[in-house]
């Protein structure tokens, strides 16, 4: 490792102070291409990175970090770090991991991603938007045509014998167009969460984005009343990222989530399985250790309709006397350690999308919703959340519906699930993590005209 004497330096100093020590280090790039009108409209690569110190002093852990990564840092870096402890109030005691007994070997970069040019990326970008303008007369502009990348190593050292590295890459392309009828007029988005751009259907991606909104040109709302409904797989993807913070044991031992003493305890229908799965081979936030250095697993978080455990780093395990589900996180390398899943999702089901529709004589098909930041409360359940779609009649998508609200609890509606998509996919603004497939409710409030 590049930065091996460096580090060596700083725990040989900071032994003086400090009773354990640790060297976090994050290094970061990331690609952005806006194309518009068939021009670069953006392109830009930033880098950024960091190190992080931490270290316990009288069984209090002190941080402190820097931009800069070199010799000068390291009086600061301890100095601070001592500081920092001194005046921490918390009572929770929070320890240098030692390690896992082993590590998966598994490597989580693509060089899909790596080895192709910018040139490359740039053309695909702007076959996108063409492909997008040319297949509806209606599509009047496009809005948005993005090709974004991102490339992040990790180095965790410390002085119980962690020394562990890995790095990650993924991209994101996506188009948003704009249709127009007369005065009516609608936006539609079609995207890929990307390993690999040789293997980007742009047509497909540009397709979809026009299909949804020349399809809701036209919308009105539906009349106020309890209906059955069939959520979009990225859409119930995003909602599960809202409320992910149930499932921390952080926000559980704080009393800021209601399935505090419900591990093995029925919270879901029996056909809900949530899983965290740091293995996964395209996810965007797989990883073989977290951030403290801890060996992560798969695992199922609700096992049919059951809650089988929080998840914890090693400071919150110790309080409930268990060991860390590998979910120790930092935002990044400026961050103290918190809680966050890996690749987290509902596992698919056995029904195919047309079966979901299919089943409903009466009901709504919700495409987009709107308002997760502020319509939600992650403690209660509770949301009230703007939303779009099309109405289902004798098991068959008809007209397209806005200007509704559909309004419930969270915790209901995962006892409410009737059935479960086989069309898993991960959500964009859900920050890529995030996944569930086309979930049909049996009923909830919507109110319309």
């Amino acid at each position: 490792m590049a930065y091996r004497e460096l580090i060596n330096k700083i725990f040989h100093k900071g032994k003086e102070k400090m009773e354990d020590l640790e060297v976090y280090i994050e290094n970061s790039k990331e690609i952005e291409i806006k194309v518009f009108n068939g021009e670069i409209d953006k392109y830009s690569i930033s880098e950024s990175g960091g190190l992080s110190l931490r270290g316990t002093n009288n069984g209090k852990m002190g941080y402190s970090y820097t931009e800069k990564i070199d010799e000068s840092s390291i009086d600061m870096l301890i100095n601070e770090a001592c500081e920092n402890a001194e005046y921490i109030d918390s009572e929770d005691e929070e320890k240098i991991f030692v390690g896992s007994d082993d590590y998966k070997e598994i490597k989580f970069h693509s060089e899909g991603l790596s080895t192709a040019s910018i040139e490359e990326k740039i053309d695909l970008v702007k076959k996108l938007e063409i492909e997008a303008l040319s297949l509806d007369k209606r599509v009047t502009s496009i809005q948005e045509c993005v090709y974004k990348e991102f490339d992040k190593s990790r180095y965790i050292v410390n002085t119980k014998g962690i020394d562990l590295s890995d790095t990650l890459n993924g991209a994101a392309i996506y188009v948003a167009v704009i249709a127009k009828d007369g005065e009516d007029i609608k936006t539609g988005m079609g995207f890929r969460l990307i390993k690999d751009i040789s293997q980007v259907d742009y047509k497909t991606i540009a397709k979809e984005a026009v299909h949804e909104a020349i399809s809701s040109l036209g919308a009105k709302p539906i009349k106020s009343n309890n209906y059955p409904l069939v959520i979009k797989n990225t859409i119930f993807a995003d909602l599960l990222s809202s409320f992910a913070s149930v499932f921390s044991s952080d926000h559980v031992q704080k009393g800021m989530s209601l399935l505090k003493d419900k591990v093995e305890t029925k919270i879901a229908s029996p056909l809900l399985t949530i899983v965290d799965d740091p293995d996964l081979k395209d996810g965007f936030m797989s990883r073989c250790f977290d951030d403290e250095g801890t060996k992560t697993t798969y695992k199922k978080i609700v096992d049919k309709g059951v809650l089988t455990t929080y998840l914890y780093n090693w400071k919150t395990a110790k309080k409930d006397n268990v060991s860390s589900t590998g979910n120790g996180t930092r935002g990044s390398y400026k961050s103290s350690l918190s809680i966050s899943p890996t690749n987290f999702y509902i596992e698919k089901g056995n029904n195919t999308f047309e079966e979901l529709i299919g089943s409903i004589d009466n009901g709504v098909y919700i495409t987009d919703v709107a308002g997760l930041h502020s319509g939600l409360n992650p403690i209660s359940g509770d949301f009230s959340l703007s939303a779009s779609g099309y109405e289902i009649v004798d098991g068959k998508i008809q007209r397209p519906i806005n200007q509704i609200t559909i309004a419930g609890n969270f915790f209901e509606v995962l006892n409410d699930i009737d059935a479960i998509g086989d069309d898993l996919e991960f959500g964009l603004p859900s920050l890529g993590y995030f996944g569930s497939p086309s979930i049909k409710i049996n009923s909830i409030s919507i109110s319309g005209e």
